[in-house]
């Protein structure tokens, strides 16, 4: 199966990605979720890409053991390459397994492959669980790599301590290793105590920095960031620590060259419409970081994927004006939008204005659709929708009063000038981009076409650029046409 831009695999969906770079193709390992009841054991299956666009599924690479094996469920895990010989590191799980506890028992599995990964032996002999003062049922994603500065072998373990405060007990535990098989613990790799759990870490050097990643599994549910000069830290907190926002999960890294990508899902929404809850696993979605000159880090999408949105749509005369200082106002840009499309807008955004932004699936009168606004006064990115859901008869009563998709914003700088908004959207997915720098990731199932706005609200912005992109197979409005549209309305 061949997918573009994005991947799920046919009646299931992506879990965490286990990304592994070697002669210049990606494997991603993921966890294949099927969501069939009763639990048929959760597999390891493969999808490689060359071009960060098209995406082919391999099947599955590493089965579940069986009903009655500790691995009924192949966690997430890493891989690494020695004497020619890759090993698999993973996580193991039966819910039918206790540990002391009483919860479902976690452990560290270990398998090879001399063949190029296309065949996995397992080596059951190697497998251990948590190690003295750590809970037994936190005891995974293990992440290893090679310290050549100690002359040994690094895993990262997500782990929880057996005792503290119920919220604050994660940690990143470490084992140690200079043959791959056997372990010993070692002091915690990070112990911040602030987080339920700090899932799917892994650490990199990257041009003098080192990263350490991980994803917060609290009230927050995202993937994070710090940086340091040294592997042993002291980790500092980037003004902006987030690879994305509340629907991008479990992203880990591999590189090409001195260019580094995160692969993590797109989650689903329960019932497949906007107001279901966010459910676990979902598309597999890659986003390109770059690095600043203090070692933070901006993200987006790679410039492979926007490439390959190369037909004319429709586009925005360069110098068009929006201005509605103490009201709103609007354009059409496209009267019809694609099943998927590319927007690249530059706004050059007055001071003092309120907000700006695009409007995706727009009603015909623009009063309907999903909002992308751009709120200089509060320096952020939020995603919104109207109407939202209308929970009673009274003209309060709407979506609980909720203002906007709380869990949908993001930080980001928009001091008075030319400000980047790129927009990708692809059947349900969006992905949005401020500044080539700050990311913001989400589901759009409600409402399935419409056009595309840009408006204003209390302020005014000059259209420096505005162009609407599809690929020449998408459906949509023919892609053969291109239209230069500037349509006001109030």
């Amino acid at each position: 199966m061949h997918e573009r831009g994005f991947f799920r695999p046919p009646h299931a969906w992506v879990g965490d990605v286990i990304p592994w770079q070697e002669d210049g193709r990606f494997h991603l390992f993921y966890l294949h979720e099927s969501r069939r009841t009763p639990k048929v054991g959760m597999p390891w299956h493969r999808v490689v890409t060359d071009d960060l666009v098209t995406f082919t599924e391999t099947g599955a690479a590493l089965p579940s053991g069986g009903p009655d094996a500790d691995d009924f469920n192949v966690y997430t895990g890493s891989v690494v390459v020695a004497d020619g010989i890759h090993h698999l590191f993973y996580t193991g799980q039966n819910p039918e397994r206790r540990g002391a506890d009483g919860l479902p028992l976690q452990l560290v599995l270990h398998a090879t492959s001399t063949d190029g990964m296309r065949t996995w032996q397992r080596h059951p002999a190697h497998t251990f669980g948590a190690t003295t003062g750590y809970e037994t049922a936190d005891w995974r994603d293990p992440f290893v790599f090679r310290d050549e500065a100690a002359g040994l072998w690094r895993m990262l373990v997500t782990a929880r301590h057996a005792d503290g405060p119920e919220r604050r007990r994660g940690v990143i535990a470490q084992c140690v290793s200079r043959d791959l098989r056997t372990w010993e613990p070692a002091e915690p790799f990070w112990d911040p105590r602030r987080y339920i759990a700090h899932e799917c870490p892994e650490v990199f050097e990257w041009n003098g920095w080192w990263y350490l990643v991980y994803s917060e599994f609290s009230e927050s549910f995202t993937t994070r960031y710090r940086v340091s000069r040294s592997l042993h830290g002291p980790w500092t907190v980037p003004a902006d620590d987030s690879l994305d926002g509340r629907a991008y999960y479990a992203a880990k890294s591999a590189a090409r060259g001195d260019r580094r990508f995160f692969f993590g899902w797109i989650a689903s929404r329960e019932g497949g419409v906007d107001d279901g809850a966010w459910q676990w696993a979902g598309t597999l979605s890659v986003l390109e970081a770059e690095q600043n000159p203090d070692g933070t880090l901006r993200f987006h999408p790679p410039v492979e994927l926007g490439e390959s949105f190369d037909q004319g749509v429709a586009a925005v005369a360069s110098g068009a004006v929006l201005s509605a200082p103490d009201g709103y106002a609007d354009l059409v840009v496209a009267e019809t939008a694609p099943a998927a499309f590319r927007i690249d807008a530059v706004f050059d955004i007055a001071g003092g204005t309120t907000e700006c932004g695009l409007v995706l699936r727009a009603s015909d009168d623009g009063d309907e659709g999903y909002i992308l606004r751009l709120e200089p006064r509060r320096n952020r990115l939020v995603f919104d929708r109207w109407p939202r859901r209308r929970t009673g008869g009274e003209q309060w009563q709407i979506s609980g009063d909720v203002p906007f998709a709380v869990e949908l914003e993001r930080a980001v700088t928009l001091d008075a000038g030319p400000h980047r908004l790129e927009v990708i959207v692809d059947g349900d997915l969006c992905v949005a981009t401020v500044d080539g720098a700050v990311t913001l990731s989400t589901r759009l199932y409600d409402r399935t076409t419409g056009g595309i706005r840009a408006f204003v609200g209390e302020g005014a912005v000059s259209v420096v650029a505005l162009e609407v992109t599809t690929r020449e197979t998408d459906g949509g409005v023919p892609t053969a046409r291109r239209d230069t549209l500037l349509v006001t309305s109030s």
